[in-house]
């Protein structure tokens, strides 16, 4: 079933809803029976918006939350899919939505504004984009998700599997070995960028790289396709299961963490902090693995990310 869509005239930070990308379902699609999620009676009929990004992992989590809050008696609006990171920002910021996934890396990155990631892993990258983000904008941060979409280099699994190679360590000396083959898909932005390829070049030594600048959403094609050996990807795009190509290990941690985190403005969560619940109850049953899939229902199978998100829903239990 296709998301309805109703556009409201409301007054907001540019203007419209429209203005700003942002279009508004009054109400969730689908029939929603609480499972294991059970009903709150402190939030039967409080309000809440639901945002996500304009990409299909990120609506997939925005349908979750509805979906779960919804089963714990919420009045859910649905406001997924705003065009851009910023849009979907400000429209937490100026209370547009309440409810929105984003990612420690690029809480501290692009709203913090960092350079390089904190070391120390998933846990130190979350704490400090946490603390961050409600000293200087009142926005909470739930429990992080094992759900890490994180750059990461791929080759093709018959590639992989006939060089024996797993992580990027792995590639690394074997790029020594075989000069030849030392020549790398990436987008623009990654190839400069301080987190990007050169927090790769840093961790693991790459020497004399050739690179072949394509769009991102090119470039899994071009790996599997043979154009370029390695190419740089997202671990959880459904692509890599359509395409079969293999994810090799960040081993040296050169890349940022970003864990999938529901993310709420501190004022609105005090008001009702039952809403905690049930959001960190899906973020914490989720993995790569999982997003991998779902999302290459959406992206190579062409379903519908509301379908994809209820299904998964209901197979875990959390609604009926």
């Amino acid at each position: 079933m296709r998301r309805l869509k109703a556009l409201f005239g409301a007054v907001v930070l540019c203007g419209t809803l429209s203005a700003c990308g942002l279009e508004v379902n009054t109400a969730l699609p689908y029939k929603i029976e609480p499972g294991s999620i059970q009903p709150i009676e402190s939030l039967k009929g409080v309000k809440v918006t639901v945002g996500s990004k304009d990409f299909t992992e990120n609506i997939i989590l925005g349908y979750m939350a509805e979906m779960a809050l919804s089963a714990a008696g919420a009045d859910v609006v649905d406001l997924t899919d705003i065009k851009g990171s910023n849009s979907s920002r400000q429209a937490l910021l100026a209370g547009q939505t309440d409810v929105t996934w984003e990612y420690t890396g690029t809480g501290w990155i692009n709203y913090q504004g960092n350079e390089l990631p904190v070391p120390g892993g998933e846990q130190a990258q979350y704490e400090a984009t946490k603390a961050a983000d409600e000293a200087k904008f009142g926005v909470t941060w739930l429990n992080y998700s094992p759900l890490n979409d994180q750059y990461a280099f791929a080759v093709t699994e018959a590639y992989g599997a006939a060089n024996n190679l797993k992580t990027t360590s792995d590639l690394a000396e074997f790029l020594k070995r075989k000069p030849d083959q030392n020549v790398f898909c990436l987008e623009t932005e990654f190839t400069s960028r301080q987190d990007g390829f050169p927090a790769a070049v840093r961790a693991y030594g790459f020497q004399n790289p050739v690179i072949k600048n394509f769009g991102i959403g090119t470039i899994y094609s071009a790996v599997a396709s043979g154009t370029c050996p390695i190419g740089e990807i997202f671990t959880t795009d459904g692509r890599i299961a359509g395409l079969n190509l293999r994810v090799l290990e960040d081993d040296k941690k050169a890349f940022p963490q970003y864990n999938a985190v529901p993310t709420l403005r501190t004022e609105f969560l005090n008001q009702h902090p039952e809403l905690r619940g049930p959001l960190e109850t899906v973020a914490a049953a989720l993995d790569n693995k999982q997003m991998i899939e779902l999302c290459k229902q959406v992206d190579v199978d062409g379903r519908d990310q509301g379908e994809v998100a209820y299904e998964w829903m209901k197979k875990k239990g959390f609604i009926k």
